[in-house]
C-alpha cells in the first residue's frame, strides 16, 4: 500500500487552481488559434482578443476571467492508495486556498439565501480503481455557460438525429448567452443523473483529438457542423466558430427510457490535471 498524506493532496489542489484559472490547457489554446486563423473581419479580430486576453492572464498572473466558477473535482483514487488525513477535507482546503491566493471571486452561495458568497463547497466526484496513484481533475466552471445546460428524457425509440436537433436547437436558442465559441459536453443514457454526470466529464477529453470510437465520432462531428452553421460567431457577434468541439459519452441504460443532458461551456475551458 502507498501512502498520501492530505496535505500534499491540499497543496496540489491548490496549485491547480491557481493554473485553472490563469491558464487554458494547450489543447485549448490550439483550437482557438486554430478558429482565428480560419475566420475572417469581425470574428477575427474577437478571437484575438480573445488570445490576447490569455496572454495577459498567464503572464500577469490574473484570472482568466472575472467569474472564477464553481470547483468541480473529479478524484480518482487507486485501491493501493491510503489517504493519510481527510481526502474530502484536503480538497476543500486547497480550493479555499487557491481562490485567496490567487484573488478569485468567491461566488458560492446558499441556493436560496444567496448571501455571504465563499469558494466552497466545491463539487466532488470520487471514484476508485485499480492502482497505487491519486488522478485529481479540476474543472472551474462558470455559470454563463452552466445555466445553459439542458436534460430531455428522449422516448427509448428516438433517432440520434433527433437527439443532435436537439443540441442544435439549444445552441440556437441559448448559446450566445454561455460566451461563444463553445464547448459542448453531451452525456446519453443511464439515469438522468448518470447523463449529466456523463456530459459534465466530455469536457475533460482531448478537445484537438478525433474520438476513437467511430460511432461517437461521427455525432460529434455532425453537430459541430450543424451547429457552426448556425452563424452565431464568437461572443455572438457572427462567424463559423460558434463551437469548436463537441464531445460525448455514453453509458448503457434501461430499455424504457433514453435520457440526455447536454453540459455547455464557453471558450474559457478551465481544466487541470494531475496524477499524484
Amino acid at each position: 500500500m502507498r501512502e498520501i498524506s492530505a496535505n500534499e493532496l491540499e497543496k496540489v489542489v491548490c496549485q491547480m487552481c491557481l493554473q485553472a484559472n490563469r491558464e487554458l490547457p494547450r489543447d485549448v489554446l490550439f483550437l482557438l488559434n486554430r478558429a482565428m486563423n480560419q475566420e475572417k473581419g469581425r470574428a477575427k479580430r474577437v478571437l484575438e482578443r480573445i488570445l490576447e486576453n490569455c496572454k495577459i492572464a498567464k503572464r500577469e498572473e490574473l484570472p482568466l476571467c472575472q467569474d472564477t466558477g464553481l470547483a468541480i473535482v473529479f478524484a480518482e483514487i487507486g485501491q493501493k492508495v491510503v489517504i493519510k488525513g481527510d481526502l474530502k477535507r484536503a480538497i476543500e482546503r486547497g480550493i479555499e486556498k487557491g481562490w485567496k491566493q490567487g484573488l478569485f471571486r468567491e461566488a458560492i452561495v446558499h441556493p436560496l439565501k444567496r448571501d455571504n458568497p465563499t469558494s466552497l463547497p466545491p463539487v466532488i466526484h470520487f471514484d476508485f480503481l485499480p492502482g497505487e496513484k491519486v488522478k485529481i481533475t479540476l474543472l472551474c466552471k462558470g455559470f454563463g455557460s452552466e445555466n445553459v445546460s439542458r436534460t430531455c428524457m428522449f422516448l427509448p425509440h428516438t433517432r440520434i438525429e433527433d437527439i443532435e436537433e436537439w443540441v442544435v436547437g439549444i445552441v440556437k436558442e441559448k448559446g450566445v448567452d454561455a460566451c461563444p465559441p463553445l464547448f459542448i459536453g453531451i452525456g446519453i443514457g443511464g439515469s438522468v443523473d448518470k447523463a449529466v454526470f456523463l456530459s459534465k466529464k466530455a469536457l475533460l477529453q482531448r478537445v484537438d483529438r478525433i474520438t476513437s470510437d467511430p460511432e461517437r465520432a461521427r455525432i460529434e462531428k455532425r453537430i459541430l457542423r450543424k451547429v457552426n452553421r448556425l452563424g452565431i460567431g464568437p461572443l455572438g457577434l457572427g462567424g463559423n466558430s460558434t463551437a469548436l468541439a463537441v464531445k460525448v459519452l455514453f453509458y448503457p441504460t434501461h430499455i424504457a427510457g433514453l435520457p440526455v443532458a447536454v453540459n455547455i461551456n464557453c471558450w474559457a475551458l478551465r481544466r487541470v490535471e494531475r496524477v499524484i
